[in-house]
């Protein structure tokens, strides 16, 4: 048996591989998608929200320390 042959079946058993564990993955249902995505839009939007606050009363507090305005 050859060097490229046993690579060849190496290649193959590794896609067969792929192919039984994906077979054992236990998928969301399109409602548990949809409602797992609303709510990762909303936890990042929120903290969008927060961070944003603090750096315009980071942004506020700098310009009033150091340009005293």
């Amino acid at each position: 048996m050859t060097h490229r042959t046993t690579t060849k079946r190496a290649r193959f058993r590794f896609i067969g591989d792929i192919i039984a564990e994906l077979k054992k993955v236990v998928w969301l249902s399109k409602r548990e998608a949809a409602y797992l995505t609303f709510l990762v839009l909303l936890v990042t939007i929120a903290a969008g929200l927060v961070l944003g606050a603090f750096d315009y009363g980071f942004t506020r507090l700098v310009d009033a320390f150091f340009l005293g305005g």
